[in-house]
C-alpha cells in the first residue's frame, strides 16, 4: 500500500519497494564505509607502531631486514629479525609444496573422476578439518609428527620439517576447496570435445583440465600459503621457538607469529623491545598484502 509523503504543497506517494531500495542501499554503504574505516585503522596502527622502530628508536631497516640476532634487551640491543622471516617463508614454502599436490588431487578426484562418491563424502571430510581449532594441530604435531620426525631422522624431532607438515594439514582445506570449485566450474563442452578428438580421461585431465584451471589452482595454493604465513599457535608449539637460521629441516628455529606472540606480553608498550614486535607485524601485513596482489593478478589471468 502507497504512503504519502509531504513535498512542499504537493502531496506525493512513494513506493514501498522504493523506499525499500533505498533503505538497502544506505544499509550497503554503511557497511563498506565499516570495512574501508576498519582496514584503513588497522594498516595505520601497525605501520605507525611498526615505523617507530626506525623513526623513533634509530634502528637501520637493513640491520632488521638482514641482521641475524635477536636481542632487544641486550647491551648493544640487537634487531636482526631474518632468521624469523627466514622460518616464516620456510615453513610456508614447504608446506604448500606439500598441501598443493594433496589439495589438487583431491580436487580432480572429486569432480572429474568419482563426483558422487567425492563430493558426498569425502568433500565433508576435508572441510571439517577447516574448523578444528589450530591447538588441536599442534598438540597432534607434538604427539605425533614430532616423536615420528625424531624416530626416523636425527634430532629432536622439532623444527622447519614438523611445523610445515603441521601446516600443511591445516591449508589443505583451503587449497581442496578453491580447486574443487574451479574445476567443478570448467564447461563440460571441454571434456566431452576432448573426449571426441579420442582423448582419454588422464589425457583430457592433464591437457585439457588442468591447464585451463591452473591459475584458480594457483589462486588457492596462494591463499593457503597466506593463512600458513599468518598461522602462530600451531607453528610455536612444534617448531622450537630457537631465532637462529637452521641448517637443516630437523632444527629448531621460529617464525614471525611465534616470536611476537611470545614476546608482546612481556615488553613495555612504547619501548624499543615493543616497536621492534611491532615491526615484525608491520613485515606480516605487507607479505599479506602481497598475497592478496599475486591472488588478484592470478584471478585477472584465470578470467581471461
Amino acid at each position: 500500500m502507497e504512503q504519502p509523503a509531504v513535498k512542499g504543497q504537493k502531496v506525493a506517494f512513494v513506493k514501498p519497494h522504493v523506499r525499500e531500495e533505498w533503505i538497502g542501499r544506505i544499509y550497503t554503504t554503511l557497511c563498506i564505509l565499516f570495512l574501508i574505516v576498519t582496514i584503513v585503522a588497522i594498516v595505520y596502527f601497525v605501520a605507525s607502531k611498526g615505523l617507530s622502530t626506525f623513526f623513533k628508536n634509530g634502528v637501520n631497516i637493513g640491520d632488521l631486514l638482514t641482521g641475524l640476532k635477536w636481542n632487544p634487551e641486550g647491551e648493544p640491543p640487537l634487531f636482526g629479525a631474518l632468521p624469523f622471516i627466514f622460518g616464516s617463508f620456510s615453513t610456508s614454502l614447504l608446506a604448500a609444496l606439500i598441501a598443493a599436490p594433496l589439495g589438487c588431487c583431491a580436487a580432480i578426484f572429486m569432480t572429474q573422476i568419482m563426483p558422487g562418491v567425492g563430493r558426498k563424502y569425502l568433500q565433508p571430510v576435508i572441510e571439517l578439518l577447516a574448523g578444528i581449532p589450530s591447538v588441536v594441530y599442534g598438540f597432534v604435531g607434538l604427539s605425533v609428527i614430532v616423536p615420528m620426525l625424531r624416530a626416523i631422522f636425527p634430532g629432536q624431532g622439532i623444527g622447519i620439517m614438523a611445523g610445515s607438515l603441521v601446516l600443511a594439514v591445516m591449508i589443505l582445506p583451503t587449497i581442496t576447496t578453491i580447486a574443487t570449485d574451479a574445476l567443478a566450474a570448467l564447461p563440460s563442452g571441454l571434456k566431452e570435445g576432448s573426449f571426441a578428438l579420442g582423448a582419454t580421461r588422464w589425457q583430457t585431465i592433464y591437457r585439457i583440465v588442468i591447464p585451463t584451471t591452473l591459475p584458480a589452482l594457483l589462486t588457492g595454493v596462494v591463499l593457503g600459503m597466506s593463512r600458513a604465513f599468518g598461522e602462530a599457535l600451531a607453528v610455536q608449539m612444534v617448531i622450537g621457538n630457537a631465532p637462529h637460521i637452521p641448517r637443516s629441516l630437523f632444527e629448531s628455529t621460529s617464525t614471525l607469529t611465534s616470536a611476537i606472540t611470545l614476546s608482546m606480553g612481556n615488553t613495555i608498550t612504547g619501548s624499543a623491545h615493543n616497536n621492534a614486535l611491532w615491526s615484525l607485524a608491520l613485515i606480516l601485513l605487507t607479505m599479506t598484502f602481497i598475497f592478496v596482489f599475486i591472488v588478484r593478478v592470478l584471478e585477472r589471468r584465470n578470467h581471461r
